[in-house]
């Protein structure tokens, strides 16, 4: 029991890697990579916090 099985596993990946088609969902990826999620709003317990981090970014 040699290395046969896990090569074989290996090509199946690939191949299903190099051949499937999909449809990316460019809104939902775009949403993701620049936060525009509506969850994205500061706690109110936490804006003090916030804003000194700010101004801690800003005098720098």
């Amino acid at each position: 029991m040699g290395r046969g099985r896990a090569k074989a596993k290996q090509t199946k990946v690939a191949r299903n890697l190099k051949y499937r088609t999909f449809d990316p969902d460019f809104g939902s990826l775009q949403q993701e990579l620049h936060g525009d999620e509506p969850g994205d709003e500061i706690p109110d317990q936490y804006a003090d916090l916030a804003a000194q981090y700010e101004s801690r970014r800003d005098a720098s």
